[in-house]
């Protein structure tokens, strides 16, 4: 899992966390991810939406793609497809990932990149493997996350962010255990390089073994890990935290996370742990499929303009791949 690691002692730390202990944030439950199949055949682990978790506002959906390590001839992405409504936020930890969209944004990410999609009124886009990642095959693992947007902005123009590994934030817990990722929002004064549009945070933390990660967080904001590798416990009761549950704050001003001793041999860093929470958006949801309204009829005129190619086209040239000067070497 090589998405950015770097000796946290070399890092700018983390203020002690100020809050009270009765302060801290409580565990309101644990969820179960489930196991699915996405775009063209691709596993994902899914804690929400499920049946027992149907969105965590301002969050409509969580994938962890993979960890896989596709054979030669095995990796698959998505077809074109639309969306409205929405941003969707892919975060690379392993392999390779190509992106194209009907306005014209698109790239390769790699190793802790980011791509920041705000579909907003319409877009269509594809997301695949690169041609010598098909072929030659390899490990991928990543995260898809989908941000709602208010009303007042699902119409918004299609927006696309290209975060590189070397723009986010690279933070140290106060005692050195734990290196937190921050891709958007603010840590600790310490902001990501992502333009949310409404007030979000999301990080990615590896927590070192038996070492415990105590953050200030807004009290405005939900706040909810999920454990992307590894177990740990949550809270200050200690919620144990298995790999593939999402743990679900209540209200408070900060949170306590904490790393179990024993890690498994592919967790060789220790617990590693998405962190994200917001502020609510608290407007009525209606989806179906790619399309994230208010009402049903916005989702069934989503369909109609669609249809009518009012999202754009897909565009004639293929997907950007790699050249071969940017494959990686036989190891």
């Amino acid at each position: 899992m090589p998405a950015i690691y770097t000796d946290t002692l070399t890092l700018p730390r983390l203020p002690r966390a100020t809050a009270d202990t009765q302060e801290f944030k409580k565990v309101k439950g644990i969820f179960d991810s489930v196991s699915t199949l996405e775009g063209e055949g691709f596993p994902v682990r899914r804690p929400f939406p499920t049946r027992w978790l149907n969105f965590a506002d301002p969050f409509l959906l969580l994938d962890q793609m993979g960890a896989v390590d596709y054979a030669p001839g095995e990796a698959k992405g998505t077809p074109w497809h639309p969306h409205r409504g929405f941003e969707t936020v892919t975060y690379i930890m392993d392999g390779v990932m190509d992106h194209r969209d009907s306005h014209g944004g698109g790239g390769t990410i790699t190793n802790g990149d980011t791509q920041w999609m705000t579909a907003g009124s319409g877009i269509l886009h594809i997301e695949a493997p690169p041609e010598w990642l098909v072929v030659k095959g390899g490990l991928f693992h990543g995260v898809q996350l989908w941000v709602n947007l208010p009303a007042t902005q699902k119409f918004a123009a299609p927006k696309y962010q290209d975060i590189r590994s070397n723009q986010l934030a690279l933070i140290s817990s106060d005692d050195g255990g734990s290196l937190i990722r921050v891709i958007a929002g603010s840590i600790g004064g310490f902001e990501g390089p992502g333009t949310t549009q409404t007030p979000i945070i999301y990080a990615h933390a590896t927590i070192s073994p038996g070492a415990r990660l105590e953050l200030d967080w807004p009290a405005g904001h939900s706040a909810m890990v999920y454990s992307l590798l590894g177990s740990g416990t949550s809270g200050k009761e200690r919620t144990r935290t298995k790999e593939g549950q999402l743990a679900l704050f209540g209200s408070g001003k900060a949170i306590s996370i904490e790393a179990d001793l024993s890690q498994p041999s592919y967790s060789s860093y220790g617990w590693e742990v998405l962190i994200l929470g917001g502020v609510p958006i608290n407007e009525p949801v209606a989806r179906y499929g790619p399309f994230v309204m208010n009402t049903q009829d916005e989702i069934k005129a989503a369909f109609e303009d669609f249809q009518a190619g009012k999202m754009g086209s897909i565009p004639v040239e293929r997907i950007p791949h790699r050249s071969e000067a940017d494959t990686p070497l036989e190891g």
